[in-house]
């Protein structure tokens, strides 16, 4: 009984240490800044975050888009000009680190984000 109840506080303190970003939390840390985006420890692609919630997104190796993001309840949504979404994900804090899950489906694992100052090397036009 004793094991029960030590395996049940060492759940609910692990998920009290993550907590879903508000999208003024989400706002405030991202702008201006330039999101890296990792799966297993490879970069999966980038996005600039600019002034008004407007965004410029490559995946790694990827073009240039120029797209937008908007909160949905708990989520941060995403639309982009050449393929207009929804793409709706959830940022989780854990101390330092922040993760991103894809709204609504869950088995998709989490994307391990990271903050930067250095731009994406778009195309002239793209993302002003």
């Amino acid at each position: 009984m004793l094991r029960a109840l030590f395996c049940l506080a060492c759940l609910a303190t692990a998920a009290q240490a993550e907590t879903a970003m508000t999208a003024a939390e989400f706002e405030a840390w991202s702008t201006g800044r330039t999101l890296d985006y990792f799966v297993d420890g490879v970069i999966w692609g980038s996005e600039m975050h600019l002034p008004g919630r407007a965004t410029v997104d490559a995946d790694a190796g990827g073009a240039c888009r120029s797209g937008h993001w908007y909160p949905q309840d708990d989520a941060i949504c995403f639309v982009y000009d050449l393929s207009p979404g929804p793409y709706c994900w959830r940022f989780l804090k854990d101390g330092d680190q922040v993760l991103a899950e894809y709204a609504g489906d869950l088995a998709a694992g989490r994307i391990s984000v990271t903050l930067s100052d250095t731009a994406i090397p778009c195309d002239p036009g793209v993302g002003v």
